[in-house]
């Protein structure tokens, strides 16, 4: 392994050495009901895209164990966010759809379907039956929704149900600072699938979390070249990335696969490859730019001149139909790496004109499942957005195509086998797997147990 860098961009801290920890936040039913007083309680979490709510009135459900939120856009520039509960009886205001993630709509406003008690926009409850009952008892601040917390960043809606929590964008640094360049607000999603696996959330999370699996879970990316990755702890969050080759960006080669060799040729195949097996890290632009190298460049053209003149053909025919790459210092590209993960359960992989996210939640008290919910977004000439909805696709759909699929089958094995009697708890690399020690730093803080400590 190589030796830990050192550096002022990379602080040293205690997940530098080696670290295991327990399997309880993975395997124990007690430690899933912590999570939703402890927990989820005590987050931001990302609950949808602003442009998801366009309208006023526009309205979505987030779902986390015994807690529902709805969320609801109540002026152009201005979200709500209250407890999915009628302040009568209790009852739901809004029902999730059988088969759906979420529910979602727009209303004027929200009547309860049992009694037909009914808030506004605002929070407000307008209308009771018979309210001259309660003899005067009933008042405009003890029938009020529930209110939580919401705000926006990076063209995400987050909600925390503390009241008392931190800002959002406090609680997103260094992230947001890091990805704010990339301009992620301004993508759309291409597509949007969820399922439920047969793991704990912090599993499937896992397996998103480091690069170090990447030669031998996706041996058909082998061909194009080395993927060795770092980690690094950036306090409740972490980010990965590639280790830079001499004279190249690797993060930016990995991230846009220009893959080894005749980088001509390797980086049309990888895109090639890319775009028709996973669906993501690439659009059409690139791969059609990827194709012409061949006959644009001739042969022996160094790797980093294909990726310049690759990216910058890319960029001109995008800007020819309306699509504008925000400029980002290279410097920069390579501080960012290609993923982060946001504390506790969402992931970002940006680039300059794509994104690939993952987010992952409990479901229900079972330690053993979880929802798992992937999003490819790019940007779109603009009127030329699709509107991608939320398909729930099965493990062994094709849709899935191949190779996300190859990871899938690792998470119910790692599942089963952090239940073994023999196994000790996880062993995660302190330079590659970094991100997986430091989310259970940051949840033991939450927890108050599951630390890591140091191997022996």
């Amino acid at each position: 392994m190589e030796a830990v860098q050192k550096t002022a961009d990379s602080p040293v801290d205690e997940l530098a050495e080696a670290v295991t920890f327990g399997v309880d936040a993975y395997t124990s039913e007690a430690y899933v009901r912590a999570e939703r007083d402890r927990l989820w309680a005590k987050v931001w979490q990302q609950v949808g895209r602003v442009e998801d709510l366009p309208d006023v009135g526009s309205y979505l459900s987030h779902e986390i164990l015994d807690d529902s939120i709805i969320v609801v856009r109540v002026a152009a520039d201005r979200f709500k966010a209250y407890h999915n509960a009628c302040t009568h009886r209790g009852r739901k205001l809004v029902d999730v759809p059988a088969g759906a993630k979420g529910a979602s709509g727009r209303r004027k406003a929200f009547v309860c379907p049992f009694h037909g008690w009914t808030f506004n926009l605002d929070g407000d409850c307008t209308h009771i039956r018979e309210k001259q009952d309660w003899g005067g008892a009933l008042t405009a601040e003890n029938t009020h929704l529930s209110e939580v917390k919401v705000d926006t960043w990076g063209g995400w809606i987050w909600i925390n149900m503390d009241p008392d929590c931190e800002p959002l964008r406090d609680y997103l640094e260094p992230a947001a600072s890091m990805l704010d360049p990339f301009e992620l607000e301004n993508m759309r999603a291409r597509w949007r699938k969820w399922v439920i696996f047969d793991c704990n959330w912090k599993v499937a999370a896992e397996a998103f979390d480091e690069i170090y699996h990447v030669d031998i879970t996706h041996p058909e990316f082998v061909q194009f070249g080395q993927f060795n990755g770092w980690a690094r702890a950036q306090g409740k969050h972490s980010n990965i990335g590639y280790d830079a080759p001499r004279n190249m960006d690797a993060n930016q080669q990995a991230k846009l696969r220009i893959g080894s060799g005749d980088a001509r040729v390797s980086t049309a195949k990888m895109q090639t490859f890319t775009w028709e097996q996973v669906n993501t890290n690439t659009t059409r632009t690139l791969v059609d730019a990827a194709l012409r190298l061949v006959d644009e460049l001739p042969e022996g053209t160094p790797p980093g001149d294909v990726l310049q003149h690759w990216l910058a053909s890319a960029r001109r025919d995008d800007e020819a139909r309306g699509v504008f790459w925000p400029k980002v210092d290279p410097a920069h590209v390579g501080k960012s790496g290609t993923a982060w993960q946001i504390f506790p359960n969402f992931q970002i992989g940006h680039a300059v004109n794509n994104m690939l996210c993952y987010n992952f939640k409990p479901c229900g008290y079972d330690p053993n499942k979880c929802v798992f919910e992937v999003a490819v977004y790019e940007l779109f000439p603009k009127g030329e957005e699709p509107k991608a909805e939320w398909e729930y696709t099965p493990v062994g759909d094709p849709r899935w195509r191949t190779v996300l699929p190859q990871d899938f089958s690792n998470m119910a094995a790692v599942q089963q086998g952090m239940k073994s009697r023999g196994f000790k708890g996880p062993k995660p690399n302190p330079y590659r797997e970094r991100a997986i020690a430091n989310l259970h730093r940051n949840l033991a803080r939450y927890m108050g147990s599951g630390a890591p400590v140091k191997l022996k």
